[in-house]
């Protein structure tokens, strides 16, 4: 008989697993088609890093354009345009612009580009709590990756359960050092000059840049 319990207990909590990883996953394909029936995001948000073993801890801001795969990021200090092609990194401090062919695919960094869908594989998922936040319904899922070689132990993505938009993500590594992003401002179709992601080269040689190709 304690055989035949413990079964079911095991079966009944397989069972809420899957539904929950259901759950899961049809929330964050509706987020996955909200965000990708726009034709631009503007997003500007708060980043905080945390490593209390290294005793670390940094706060700040930054906004960044998303059509496509193309961006523009301004984040402390320094700008960084993908045309769909090359990246473009203007760190005026050093009077710098690096340009590489590609994003490194190595990178465990969520992209600028990838920052609304990057869910959409080699993660698992998992319903998790709910919070209300300034009057906002936002539900968390849980994200584990599935390759063993990644250096994010697991990530939080809270959702707006109204506006089907992405609220904050929370990546924990596996060093335990804590990423929080929060979007603070969320513009969709803007007006944009068709310049935003085009990277003008005679202009940054003319002000006495340094071009590293």
């Amino acid at each position: 008989m304690r055989r035949i319990f413990l079964f079911v207990v095991a079966l009944m909590a397989s069972l809420t697993q899957a539904q929950n990883a259901t759950k899961a996953k049809a929330l964050l394909d509706e987020v996955y088609k909200k965000v990708t029936s726009y034709n631009n995001i503007y997003i500007d948000f708060r980043y905080s890093f945390e490593n209390a073993k290294e005793r670390i801890k940094q706060d700040t801001r930054g906004d960044v354009t998303l059509s496509g795969q193309k961006y523009l990021l301004n984040y402390m200090g320094v700008t960084k345009i993908f045309d769909g092609k090359k990246i473009y990194t203007i760190v005026p401090e050093n009077e710098e612009v690096t340009i590489e062919d590609t994003e490194n695919k190595d990178d465990q960094m969520i992209k600028p580009s990838e920052m609304l869908t990057f869910y959409k594989k080699d993660f698992s998922y998992k319903w998790d709590i709910v919070q209300q936040v300034k009057g906002r319904k936002i539900q968390y899922i849980e994200l584990k990756p599935t390759k063993p070689a990644s250096d994010i132990k697991l990530i939080l993505l809270g959702i707006d359960t109204t506006t089907k938009h992405i609220y904050n993500l929370i990546q924990v590594g596996k060093n335990e050092a804590k990423t929080t992003i929060t979007i603070n401002e969320f513009k969709t179709n803007q007006p944009l000059s068709g310049n935003e992601f085009l990277f003008n080269e005679s202009k940054y040689k003319k002000l006495g840049y340094y071009i590293n190709k």
